[in-house]
């Protein structure tokens, strides 16, 4: 009886996971890992939380406890990662992340012994590596996606050198917010931790010899983290030398999916990090956003080599015949444009000039916030509902407001999505007025 009570918890919890637009697929391995997480009772008390922050006396009220001992539940989870908590005008508010980018990762962002570290890379390989559910429902549900790849800053700089590729300046545009050094240089905090994707990799005896303490985190998921020693505090200089350390060892930088305010970029590799993998296994169903550029191969120069084969991360260089009658075995790179990512990194170690970036023959889109993005998510899942009426039954006019906003910017298609989740003769109304 007291095993069906405990998986009771942890299936409400599960539920609530997946309220986000990128939740987590019921399972026997998530359960395992939802318990090494949470006791039983907090399971049970996080399950009860809405979507948006909350602070110490709403969660009193939904939990029927006094403030002070909510606030003590709702601390013990930030202290674990399981929560962040943030200082908004009127005091501390507290939030459940995803699992993913979220308290899956920040499990790992540290070496720690309160909980079996070896034990729970092991479920997570399982779960997220070995098994597809997880990251199909991440990466491939909706055309919307979580992240998206940062352009490989000197690889454009290549391009442009006087003497070099015959790349016109104009025809590389890059904006601020496609750089991951602008993202650095902007950030009110950001701090560095351990790579959770390695980190697990290590404990199942797969990781490479990339750099471990390399992933960033910015804002005020940043501050949380370091607040609990989860990430470590730097400043714009290291936080530079960081990104040219990621750099020199061939890493992809992918974050958060979104212009203003990104909460992380990942330095991945492609063997242990899973948005690579994800990108490798189901490339075609686009399950992260590239960059607005990708590799031009130079046929005449192209000798073969093969590095950039070796340095791509999700298998989108090859190498073929190069048809060349008085060289029968001469080879030459190709690329599979619906794969790539645009990264950048094969043509950093290209010996030859035989490769540069160029512009995409249309742009990607990306989400302006974290707001917009996850309402696109939403929609395009069917989970806009969730986003409005938080726990099924609370109303909030400031979320509905803000979320107003954002679907009347979206195109005519999305609009009529929303309205069909929402239900809401004000939204059809309003949807009306505009189009007139």
């Amino acid at each position: 009886m007291a095993h069906a009570t405990a998986r009771g918890a942890y299936d409400l919890l599960t539920e609530r996971l997946n309220r986000f637009p990128q939740g987590a697929p019921p399972s026997e391995l998530l359960f395992k890992i939802l318990a090494m997480l949470f006791t039983e009772r907090e399971a049970g008390l996080v399950a009860q939380l809405p979507i948006r922050p909350v602070s110490a006396r709403k969660a009193a009220r939904i939990w029927g406890m006094s403030e002070t001992e909510a606030r003590n539940v709702l601390d013990g989870l930030a202290s674990r990662a399981i929560l962040l908590d943030m200082e908004g005008p009127n005091g501390t508010l507290y939030i459940l992340p995803p699992p993913m980018a979220g308290f899956f990762e920040f499990s790992m962002m540290r070496i720690r012994d309160d909980i079996d570290q070896h034990l729970l890379g092991e479920l997570f390989y399982q779960y997220i590596t070995v098994e597809d559910d997880f990251i199909l429902a991440l990466f491939t549900n909706g055309e919307t996606q979580l992240g998206r790849v940062f352009v490989n800053e000197p690889a454009l700089a290549e391009a442009r050198r006087p003497g070099g590729h015959q790349v016109p300046d104009t025809a590389l545009t890059v904006l601020d917010y496609e750089r991951a050094s602008e993202v650095i240089g902007t950030a009110k905090h950001m701090g560095v931790g351990v790579c959770y994707c390695r980190h697990k990799a290590g404990h199942v005896g797969k990781a490479c010899k990339a750099p471990l303490n390399i992933c960033m985190t910015f804002g005020g998921t940043a501050d949380s983290l370091i607040r609990h020693g989860y990430a470590r505090r730097v400043d714009r200089a290291e936080g530079m030398d960081l990104l040219a350390e990621a750099y020199a060892n061939n890493l992809v930088q992918f974050g958060e999916n979104v212009q203003r305010d990104v909460a992380f970029i990942c330095n991945c590799c492609g063997c242990c990090c899973e948005a690579m993998i994800a990108a490798r296994r189901f490339g075609r169903l686009d399950p992260v956003h590239t960059t607005n550029f990708q590799p031009h191969v130079n046929a005449e120069t192209c000798n073969g080599c093969g590095k950039c084969v070796d340095a791509c991360p999700v298998e989108a260089m090859t190498l073929v015949n190069a048809n060349d009658p008085a060289k029968p075995r001469k080879r030459r790179a190709q690329l599979a444009e619906d794969l790539c990512l645009g990264c950048g990194v094969c043509t950093r170690v290209c010996p030859t000039d035989g490769l540069w970036l160029e512009p995409r023959p249309k742009r990607v889109i990306t989400p302006v916030d974290t707001l917009h993005r996850t309402v696109m998510m939403a929609i395009e899942r069917g989970q806009l509902a969730d986003c409005i009426f938080d726990n099924r039954a609370l109303f909030s006019h400031r979320a509905m407001a803000a979320i107003l906003g954002v679907i009347l910017r979206l195109p005519p298609t999305k609009q009529v999505l929303a309205l069909q989740q929402v239900k809401s003769r004000y939204l059809a109304k309003v949807l009306e007025h505009v189009s007139v």
